[in-house]
């Protein structure tokens, strides 16, 4: 079976990925920084289910942490045949309150972190003359946030990453797609008041906000199609069109 290594698992879209795909059969691999106790939380339940999942501490946002979470993972499993950049951070601020310590920041965790595990893992992959890449990014990377330009940059930086990515790596039969959800029931969304919610409902076309679920069934497609490259797919409800 596949090997999957996911980074930001511990905590929202990652979690669902990672707990659906090792029941799936994948060899996962749970890439957390922080959230320490959550990503434990999730290998012993699904161990008490009779699943087993790596965890591996790593800040993506830095290319060493990086180095070294790609070489275990490739000393335990001898390949690395999916890759699901999840990464990410938000933050509300407006465009003149952001400093350029908060600039960096967004663009570190949410792009640079896309980056530097891609291009440690293409090694492996390139000489396996196989892989698929999925970069998680957001509707708002189409079409930007008012009040999260930075969010918004790091996500649309994503997109142009996956398509020229896919164009380069084709040859290599490697794929790379972009999923950019809508508004999902998620921590990172969690300051959203029931007014707000509400108001996104009404705003789209089939009046329901996402859920995690509905990404990790986009991103379990893509890992078994293979003829889809360089398109960036957003389960958003209709929000945008």
């Amino acid at each position: 079976m596949k090997t999957v290594l996911i980074t930001g698992g511990s905590r929202g879209i990652g979690k669902c990925m990672a707990e659906n795909l090792a029941k799936e059969g994948y060899k996962v691999i749970l890439n957390y920084n922080k959230s320490e106790k959550q990503a434990k939380q999730i290998k012993t339940e699904l161990k008490e289910q009779g699943i087993e999942i790596e965890i591996y501490k790593a800040d993506v946002s830095k290319r060493e942490e990086v180095k070294k979470m790609i070489k275990y993972t490739l000393n335990k499993f001898k390949s690395i045949d999916v890759l699901i950049n999840n990464a990410g951070i938000a933050k509300l601020q407006m465009f003149n309150d952001i400093t350029d310590e908060d600039w960096n920041e967004m663009l570190n965790t949410n792009l640079n972190s896309v980056f530097y595990c891609i291009q440690e893992t293409l090694p492996n992959m390139i000489h396996n003359k196989n892989g698929c890449i999925i970069n998680i990014s957001s509707i708002w990377g189409l079409v930007g946030a008012s009040c999260e330009v930075a969010y918004s940059v790091s996500k649309a930086g994503i997109i142009g990453m996956t398509k020229a990515l896919a164009k380069e790596l084709g040859p290599s039969n490697i794929r790379v797609n972009s999923i950019a959800p809508g508004v999902i029931d998620t921590d990172m969304n969690s300051n959203l008041d029931n007014a707000i919610k509400e108001e996104i409902k009404s705003e789209t076309p089939l009046n329901k906000i996402g859920k995690p679920i509905d990404i990790y069934k986009c991103a379990k497609w893509l890992i078994e199609d293979e003829f889809t490259t360089g398109q960036i797919i957003s389960p958003n409800g209709g929000y945008v069109i």
